[in-house]
């Protein structure tokens, strides 16, 4: 049966071959360019990570996967090569420990029972919780590199998450600074908390939002278009 117009890959061969429509010829051509669909694949993903914490809290996540997503953290740009990541997974039973742990900053700084109470069930919202911080460089630049490298790493770890099927929320705040997140988490008196991830399976979509795109100046020559 004639195929018009179809891409048949010859494996022993090596190649691909294009049957030209009508005539049945069929003349060798160059195989589509495996980066762009790769990048295509990556913008896909890119753009279908979310801030979300509509998850399932009791459904858990393999160990395995939490460590595979967390292995993606080292690919991520690194000044010096300080490797200055550092990562706490905090799940079933401790949860409830960390929101203890900061409930009673709460209860230390005389705020309202709502909102301490609110303290010690909020990372009960997900089946896992990373704690993360930036270990100090030796100067305040490198220490700000490598806050840079974690943040970047963050966003790895979140895509990764997402190219996963899980949901994921990076939250900050007045956390980042409490002494009794640095015990439970075991951090060094020197290291920068830069964020809590919350990871879960999801149970709904988030509305859309809007993305601008990011404002952009070329500088030099233009490259003419092929």
């Amino acid at each position: 049966m004639a195929v018009d117009n179809l891409w048949i890959s010859r494996h022993c061969l090596g190649i691909l071959l294009w049957r030209t429509p009508g005539d049945g010829t069929v003349l060798p051509m160059a195989p589509p360019d495996p980066a762009d669909d790769a990048l295509a694949a990556f913008e896909q993903v890119a753009a279908a990570r979310r801030s979300s914490l509509l998850v399932d809290p009791e459904a858990a996540i393999a160990p395995e996967l939490v460590d595979r997503l967390i292995g993606l953290a080292a690919t991520a740009p690194n000044h010096k090569r300080t490797h200055p990541w550092r990562f706490r997974i905090i799940s079933g039973p401790a949860r409830a420990g960390l929101g203890d742990a900061l409930a009673q900053d709460l209860i230390d700084a005389g705020q309202p029972d709502a909102r301490v109470d609110k303290a010690r069930t909020k990372y009960l919202r997900a089946p896992v919780v990373i704690a993360v911080a930036a270990a100090a460089g030796e100067d305040p630049t490198m220490t700000a590199e490598n806050r840079d490298a974690v943040a970047a790493a963050i966003q790895t770890v979140l895509l990764g998450a997402t190219a996963a099927g899980l949901a994921s929320y990076w939250s900050t705040g007045a956390a980042m600074g409490s002494l009794r997140l640095r015990e439970f988490c075991r951090f060094a008196e020197t290291d920068t908390v830069v964020g809590l991830l919350y990871l879960g399976w999801p149970i709904g979509t988030p509305p859309p939002i809007e993305r601008p795109t990011p404002d952009s100046l070329h500088i030099g020559p233009s490259t003419p278009t092929p």
